[in-house]
């Protein structure tokens, strides 16, 4: 598939996962609308690709979801990707009550790729085409100490993503594809509060980690399959880890 002139829309475009995506989609000639809180980093951004809209979007507010879709709508005039890469990971022991924080996650990672999905639908049932992303996690599938609610936030995705696939791929032509990356060098565990689970946890012992644009290519290599194929998973880990 050629992704030349198509519309992509990618959220948490701002940093780490998300801002590498839109760069590598804007390398191979999508439009890319640039989706984040920080509406001042994605002009930067902005900056370096070749057509782009930068639009702010807090993927926790219904209001701020639909209005930002409305703006990318009426710029580019269709959506043909979604990417849902926002997403937070305030890991905590569940002994430590970090309601807070619990909430947070689920909020942002389960209820923001929901309010996404729902805004970009009827683009793309219209067109009877179109390729949503959730960008999930291997915790997702291997849970550990101190993640219980990430994981099960991310967990959630991949189930989202197979119910996804079976409505909306058979009547509407809708791609439905979850990446479940290992541990990637982004800024991510800054999110953490939790401060004996800091205390146990050595994050800078030189564990092998992935590079932001080696989940860029992978959502180059489901988006660019012809149409006839869906690419439905993709669990992707650095060398070294099982």
């Amino acid at each position: 598939m050629d992704l030349n002139d198509k519309v992509a829309v990618v959220t948490g475009a701002s940093s780490g996962i998300g801002k590498s995506i839109a760069q590598e989609l804007s390398k191979k000639g999508c439009k890319v609308a640039l989706a984040s809180r920080s509406l001042d980093k994605l002009k930067d951004i902005g900056k370096g690709l070749s057509q782009s809209f930068e639009v702010e979007m807090d993927v926790t507010s219904n209001e701020s979801v639909t209005t930002a879709f409305e703006k990318i709508q009426d710029h580019f005039g269709s959506i043909d990707i979604l990417v849902n890469s926002a997403g937070v990971m305030p890991l905590t022991y569940l002994k430590n009550r970090k309601l807070e924080d619990w909430l947070q996650t689920i909020e942002v990672n389960v209820k923001g790729t929901l309010r996404c999905i729902h805004a970009v639908l009827p683009m793309m049932k219209k067109q009877h085409s179109g390729h949503i992303i959730n960008i999930a996690s291997v915790d997702g599938k291997e849970i550990f100490e101190g993640g219980a609610v990430y994981g099960a936030s991310k967990a959630a995705v991949i189930e989202l993503s197979r119910a996804m696939r079976m409505e909306l791929s058979p009547d509407f032509n809708i791609r439905v594809t979850s990446i479940e990356p290992g541990t990637v060098e982004t800024d991510l565990r800054e999110d953490i509060s939790d401060q004996e689970l800091l205390d146990d946890k050595d994050y800078g012992n030189g564990e092998p980690k992935l590079e932001p644009k080696n989940i860029a290519d992978a959502v180059l290599y489901a988006t660019t399959q012809p149409d006839s194929v869906n690419v439905n998973e993709l669990l992707i880990k650095p060398t070294g880890k099982s």
